[in-house]
């Protein structure tokens, strides 16, 4: 199948599309009229897609794909140059970035030696595409592949990443692949639509898939052995990976190892004098007093770490003879030690207390804000310490305002925290690093858009300084580049017992799952945060963790656990007389209800949600719950109500135009205007579907294309209607999301039945037939039987009866007025 995802031909695409198809013809051994059969489509049309006549519908090569057990994604890019459909969302619109990734930390500038182990490193990468460096703690390994990494990068254009393994540091545990590829996807943007739910196989075949159609270098550091890699290596395709280890990693056959030793006398020397800054002339101290350069170079074992660290104090104590620097090496128990307890002797004390804190810190990358909160000091004292550390070679700075600890160097810290502060003390700064990644994701979150505003941060105090985000851009930058911290503060929260912090933190985290990470890890959170908040029996909390779970329960589309944990949230906020929380609860039953094929019950509930948010004195809340109504009302067939409702929203001003509640009013105005006001309609329309590809939620998009599809059949414009509903499936086949096809299905088919199309009208309805009842959309479900039974009322009479008696049956159970 490596001929499928080779690159296509930029010249005739319509052509090498077909060839594309010809092999999975081949692959499947079948003629024509059976392919055709096997896939759902008629023998005339397969043989024009496969003679290059007719470019198929994205569906039908997502059905010949799924025949012969291949992935179709790699086809997208093809296909999408074949039929031009509308543009593509940006890639980088969900961070605000017009480039593309650039991850890496960045090369040291003293980089020395190593000619011949770089040139295994690029030769391996050349014929291989992945090596794998190792060698033992301390001796380079992280530096050689990021300065691979950087020679790469040109060549690599679409993104250049790295993800830490933490195979090695001490006081946590090491990184899981689902994790890990979860990171990675969210590096290369993928949102969060196409990133599949569960299972490291699923992640792993998408990681491949976004791979196989970019050049991209990914550098994976640190990792424990083969079976934590072998997930994360790239497929077919051009991309290239860069793993480092202290083991060798026996399990990967296909990946050549490069081993790394200690560096030369040679390149030692000549390492400890570029980073000390020493001239390279006969007046340096360093080569007045060779025998006692050529002692360091011994104690320090050659190691390219110690050196460095050796060469700072060198570097800031030009008064210090070499033999000064002997003497004060000759302290330690070991090569690295020697040079380590040097420079920890050189801090003044509040440099040396701050470093010792960073002990503390689960190992990934940090700022300024962190530090100045984990040492308790004012943000500018922070960043003047962290200066220093970063010329003390204690603290690495991997890109501008990100900082690090060298493995080795974070053992130390933390070591020294255990050895020199009192229990209370390091307590103490734990928790003010758990009260700062509450309190700073409540401001990144409170930046982001979401259906109806949340409490602010009640656990710990609040630290006395913050990051600030301008918009919602800055704010989802802040929560990618901080993710694996904020994972790693609530598993610590959770460890240490600090059950407020357990509480809270995956509440501001909602917004951000929903733009990047689907909903099975905020199940895995919200289950967790219910288990404490039952620990701490506060009726509020309980509630709220109730009602959290129930919705991440409801975006996974387990509708029954849904209900369940609402129910209970609803028994909690009785004891509470919380109107924001009541609300907040209303309208997500009002969602729950709408899907389950209720009618009047959601309006109502969305109609409560809106007074209880003004009880609250929730502006946004209240034009959340106005917008649902909105929609509710539209779908009820009172379009002038439904009209009215959505203008009123559209006027509450707001900052940003995709404004979840101005969105939905928008589409809904859109639709409900399209039979008096065409143009209005469509501009409406056509604004919502810039905003929702500006925004970059996939979901959105497809949304807003079949809203515009409904309204142009209805002003009667059916093949552009088609062409719209069309690309809404499009986006969906792509997403393998049959929770939100449900949504759609009907509405495209009547369409279809409008269109002259009554065979694709009566299969999409025949889909939703199989699907409403497996996801519990029992509506979707009593629309799908009556479209069916229209479409065979004349030559099925008694099929037609059948449908239509079976729909009208799911009505009376929800809709107790209907016969």
């Amino acid at each position: 199948m490596d001929e499928l995802h080779g690159t296509a031909a930029k010249s005739d695409p319509q052509k090498e599309l077909a060839a594309r198809l010809r092999l999975l013809q081949e692959l499947s051994g079948l003629g024509v009229r059976a392919l055709a059969r096997d896939a759902g489509l008629s023998s005339s049309s397969l043989s024009r897609y496969l003679g290059g006549q007719t470019v198929p519908p994205w569906p039908a090569v997502i059905a010949l794909c799924r025949l012969v057990k291949r992935d179709p994604r790699p086809l997208r890019p093809l296909w999408e140059r074949s039929s031009s459909p509308l543009p593509a969302p940006p890639k980088s619109s969900r961070q605000g970035r017009p480039k593309p990734r650039n991850d890496l930390p960045r090369d040291v500038p003293d980089f020395t030696g190593r000619e011949a182990e770089l040139a295994a490193v690029l030769a391996a990468v050349e014929s291989h595409r992945v090596v794998a460096v190792d060698g033992m703690a301390g001796v380079g390994k992280t530096c050689l592949a990021m300065h691979a990494a950087h020679r790469l990068a040109a060549d690599y254009p679409d993104a250049q990443l790295y993800v830490d393994l933490h195979g090695f540091t001490e006081g946590r545990e090491p990184l899981d692949p689902d994790s890990a590829l979860r990171m990675l996807l969210g590096a290369l943007d993928v949102p969060s639509e196409k990133v599949p739910r569960e299972g490291v196989e699923q992640l792993a075949a998408c990681w491949r898939s976004e791979l196989a159609s970019r050049r991209v270098v990914v550098v994976i550091d640190n990792a424990a052995d083969a079976d934590q890699v072998r997930p994360l290596l790239p497929g077919a395709g051009p991309s290239v990976a860069l793993v480092t280890s202290r083991n060798r990693l026996i399990g990967l056959d296909e990946v050549p190892p490069v081993s790394l030793d200690v560096l030369s006398e040679r390149e030692s020397a000549e390492l400890l004098a570029r980073a000390s800054g020493e001239p390279s002339g006969p007046e340096g101290r360093l080569a007045r007093d060779p025998d006692s350069a050529a002692e360091v170079l011994r104690l320090c074992g050659h190691l390219p770490l110690a050196l460095r660290l050796a060469a700072a104090r060198l570097r800031h104590r030009p008064g210090w003879t070499v033999g000064i620097l002997v003497e004060r090496l000759a302290e330690g128990a070991s090569e690295f030690d020697t040079a380590f307890a040097m420079s920890v002797r050189q801090l003044d004390r509040s440099q040396a207390r701050l470093f010792r804190m960073l002990g503390l810190l689960p190992g990934g990358s940090f700022d300024a804000y962190l530090a100045a909160a984990l040492a308790d000091v004012p943000l500018r004292s922070a960043r003047e310490m962290l200066e220093d550390l970063v010329d003390a070679h204690l603290v690495q700075e991997s890109t501008a305002g990100r900082y690090r600890l060298h493995d080795l160097v974070h053992q130390h810290a933390r070591r020294a925290g255990t050895e020199l502060d009192a229990p209370a003390e390091r307590q103490r700064a734990l928790g003010r690093f758990l009260d700062y990644y509450v309190h700073a994701a409540a401001a990144a979150d409170a930046a982001m858009p979401f259906l109806s505003p949340g409490r602010p941060a009640s656990a710990g105090r609040p630290p006395t300084a913050l990051p600030h985000f301008t918009d919602k851009n800055a704010a989802f930058a802040w929560l990618v580049s901080e993710y694996e911290n904020l994972v790693a503060a609530f598993e610590t929260a959770d460890a240490v017992g600090a059950d407020a912090h357990v509480c809270e933190l995956p509440r501001f985290l909602r917004a951000y799952f929903a733009r990047r990470c689907g909903t099975t890890h905020l199940n895995v959170l919200f289950e967790r945060s219910l288990a404490a908040a039952e620990r701490l029996g506060d009726p509020l909390q309980l509630a709220d963790a109730y009602s959290d779970l129930g919705f991440a329960r409801y975006n996974a589309g387990r509708m029954a656990e849904a209900e369940a944990a609402y129910e209970a949230a609803q028994t909690r906020l009785s004891q509470a007389g919380d109107f924001g929380s009541e609300a907040e609860l209303a309208l997500r039953r009002g969602y729950l209800k709408w899907d389950e094929g209720y009618v009047e019950e959601p309006l109502e509930l969305f109609r409560l949600a809106g007074k209880l948010y003004e009880q609250a004195d929730s502006p946004t809340g209240t034009a959340s719950a106005a917008a649902s109504e909105a929609w509710a009302m539209l779908q009820l067939g009172h379009r002038e109500e439904a009209a009215q409702r959505a203008r009123e929203v559209l006027a509450v001003p707001h900052a940003d135009p995709a404004w979840p509640p101005a969105l939905t009013a928008r589409i809904t105005l859109g639709v409900a205007v399209a039979d008096d006001e065409p143009e209005a309609a469509a501009e409406h329309l056509n604004r919502a579907l810039a905003l929702s590809r500006e925004d970059g939620h996939l979901n959105n998009e497809a949304w807003c294309l079949n809203c515009l599809g409904v309204a142009l059949r209805r002003m009667g414009r059916h093949e552009e209607a088609l062409t719209s509903h069309r690309q809404a499936f499009a986006l969906l086949e792509e997403l393998f999301e049959d929770h939100w096809k449900i949504r759609f299905l009907n509405s495209y088919a009547e369409t279809c039945r409008l269109a002259g199309l009554p065979d694709e009208a009566l299969r999409l309805h025949r889909q939703a037939l199989d699907l409403a009842p497996q996801l519990g959309y029992r509506h979707e479900e009593a629309l799908a039987h009556e479209g069916v039974a229209i479409l065979l009322a004349e030559k099925d009479p008694s099929a037609a009866a059948e449908h239509r008696a079976a729909g009208q049956a799911i009505l009376r159970d929800f809709q107790p007025g209907v016969r």
